[in-house]
């Protein structure tokens, strides 16, 4: 077993009526005074942040909303919400949506603790974070697992940067889960996120630790079948409790660092994906399957061996099937036939900004490796040239 720490301890509530919860169990934690992140109103027009409001009060807690978070949140809004929850004295921050609107909970939380600092210092990594706000999340949208994990991204849009910081005051107090919040999410949201959550695992199972953890092997391994075998219920019948509990549970355990333990986080291909979306505000999901394929065709021969075991292991491709070559090569194929089999793209010229001039694909590399001054990625660390020639081979 490799040496690994490990500390996840957002309190969980699971299953239907979760979100009845919520004034309880803030008011456990000291909550009195809520400022609750909302995106663009679905939550509204639901009854859902009603229901939640109604807790709150039932609970004696004071509370205050703000709406208009964006997929790709924006680093403006997050500094106008902290301005608002500092004026009303907020302790406890409530997000109630997805993952952007989750992150952009995260960084009014920072920003309240800390008011003398704009919280891009934190991002930019001009100031170490050392404090924060009590966060609470009533998940919508089974993708980003920021619901538990210690991340959190953002984009600054005078500066045309996405990107995110790691750290254990990202980790939410409250969760609450109930699947039946994600009936209505437009299929469309439904396969990226089922797509994000896969990369949150493929991106911690390719790694340069040559002997990682079994256990840790075999948890992915299984959340990454399940999540595939659940998909291909949810896309027909996105009422199915049993599989949107399936998806929404492996979302939290694919990011909450358990599926990394003994190896380290690649997360190249995010790397990719933030400069897209940075650019073309591309649908994240959509911007990690876009390369993916390309990514794997260009690393895969690092490590052989380790793709062949995730061909056998996650895509039932035979023993006998070949070397590990064709296998590894069989495997790839596999994943990317997945993501086309559910609607994602997997080519640059799928993405509304579809086909790019040479000169976009050097800005882009610009910006993934900070004009060729840093590597991203630990399985094959990507230079300047290797994200070119990465974005080049996906630009078909």
């Amino acid at each position: 077993m490799q040496n690994f720490t490990f500390k996840c301890p957002t309190d969980i509530t699971f299953g239907r009526g979760a979100e009845e919860q919520v004034g309880k169990k803030i008011k456990e934690y000291g909550g009195t005074h809520v400022f609750i992140v909302y995106g663009g109103g679905s939550v509204v027009r639901s009854g859902l942040l009603a229901r939640v409001e109604r807790t709150l009060t039932e609970a004696g807690i004071a509370f205050t909303v703000r709406g208009g978070v964006q997929p790709n949140p924006l680093v403006s809004h997050a500094r106008e919400g902290v301005r608002e929850a500092i004026a009303f004295h907020a302790d406890f921050i409530l997000a109630v949506g997805g993952g952007s609107v989750i992150d952009t909970a995260k960084a009014i939380a920072h920003g309240v603790a800390n008011p003398k600092t704009d919280i891009w210092d934190f991002w930019s990594g001009r100031a170490k974070l050392e404090a924060s706000t009590p966060v609470a999340v009533v998940l919508t949208l089974a993708a980003a697992g920021s619901e538990t994990s210690d991340s959190a991204v953002l984009t600054n849009e005078e500066m045309g940067i996405k990107g995110g910081i790691n750290t254990p005051f990202n980790r939410p107090t409250l969760a609450f889960l109930n699947p039946e919040l994600t009936y209505t999410v437009p299929q469309k949201q439904l396969v990226a996120g089922i797509s994000d959550i896969l990369m949150h695992t493929l991106e911690r199972y390719f790694t340069d630790v040559k002997e990682p953890n079994r256990l840790t092997d075999l948890i992915a391994e299984s959340l990454l079948k399940d999540v595939v075998a659940s998909a291909r219920v949810a896309i027909k019948d996105p009422t199915n409790y049993d599989a949107m509990s399936e998806i929404m549970w492996a979302g939290s355990v694919s990011h909450c660092n358990l599926t990394e333990l003994g190896r380290k986080k690649d997360f190249s291909c995010h790397k990719l994906g933030h400069a897209l979306s940075a650019k073309f505000n591309t649908t994240h999901g959509e911007s990690l399957t876009a390369v993916w394929g390309a990514w794997a065709e260009y690393v895969h021969e690092d490590d052989l061996a380790r793709f062949a075991h995730f061909a056998e292991a996650v895509w039932d491709v035979p023993k006998d099937f070949g070397d590990d070559r064709a296998k590894a090569e069989g495997g790839i194929y596999r994943q990317v036939a997945f993501f086309r089999e559910i609607g994602m793209p997997t080519s640059l010229s799928e993405l509304p900004s579809g086909i790019l001039k040479d000169t976009t694909i050097h800005d882009l590399s610009d910006l993934v490796t900070a004009k060729g001054t840093k590597t991203v990625g630990c399985f094959h660390p990507l230079d300047w040239k290797a994200v070119n020639d990465i974005y080049t081979m996906a630009n078909h």
